[in-house]
């Protein structure tokens, strides 16, 4: 950032819970509720929906840590990304899974997360539709069910013959086959956003394996939650990832 901010990273992470559960609350209430849906020039969805959240964040975010870099995807999308950023700057997705939001399943996700010298120091993702949010914090990842307290969330051991794991909806059956044989995981669910990598964070499932493209903001907040080797702040490509696998244990 280019300001002091009077925050520890490990801390931030309870500052963006705030604001990803704000977003979450705005966002809910439009929820099959048949918005408008547009395609953007790399012919993905948006909608009414991915616009205010995104208004909402980044208006916090300015206020809350004012001339800090926030680079989000809606903004991205219409002007493009910078061709160079500093070491320290936000990742913002506020509404990931899009599609899933616009066919009424639940797994949609509003992510926000702090990047330091390429790496998600701090991070969290907000599940409106069932009202969870996961964050960072000095002692570990934190989780919380809507007005619940928040309790540690942990990765499981890999379990012997049950393995499970998360995949996108638009893998090919073949393709998702293939990965079983390489990765040795037993079974597999289709599933959306970033709440793969906080299902795996709370130990309900194991891996993620993604062979399609993903941006930056896609990734960067369930990457602070589940502590993946990412490297952020790849403006020469756009901001762009590569294939990867996200797992909880080895």
């Amino acid at each position: 950032m280019t300001t002091n901010v009077a925050y520890e990273d490990a801390e931030i992470g309870a500052e963006l819970a705030e604001i990803a559960v704000r977003a979450a609350a705005l966002i809910l209430p439009l929820w099959r509720t048949g918005l408008e849906v547009t395609a953007k020039e790399d012919k993905s969805p948006v909608t009414e929906a991915d616009r205010r959240g995104e208004a909402l964040i980044l208006e916090e975010l300015a206020r809350r840590f004012p001339g800090a870099p926030v680079i989000s995807e809606e903004h991205a999308s219409e002007f493009g990304t910078p061709d160079a950023i500093g070491p320290r700057f936000f990742l913002v997705d506020p509404l990931d899974g899009t599609k899933a939001f616009v066919r009424g399943d639940p797994h949609f996700t509003v992510n926000i997360a702090l990047i330091d010298e390429g790496r998600a120091v701090a991070g969290a993702v907000a599940a409106p539709a069932s009202g969870e949010v996961w964050r960072t914090s000095r002692s570990g990842v934190l989780k919380r069910h809507g007005d619940g307290p928040e309790a540690s969330a942990r990765c499981r051991p890999w379990p012997t013959g049950e393995a499970l794991a998360l995949v996108s909806h638009t893998m090919k059956t073949e393709v998702a086959e293939a990965l079983m044989r390489k990765h040795g995981y037993h079974r597999s669910e289709r599933m959306d956003s970033s709440i793969k990598f906080c299902r795996i964070a709370e130990g309900a499932a194991d891996i993620y394996p993604r062979l399609g493209p993903t941006m930056e903001w896609d990734t960067a907040a369930g990457d602070a939650v589940l502590t993946c080797p990412f490297l952020y702040g790849k403006a020469e490509m756009g901001f762009r990832n590569g294939f990867f696998v996200a797992r909880g244990s080895p």
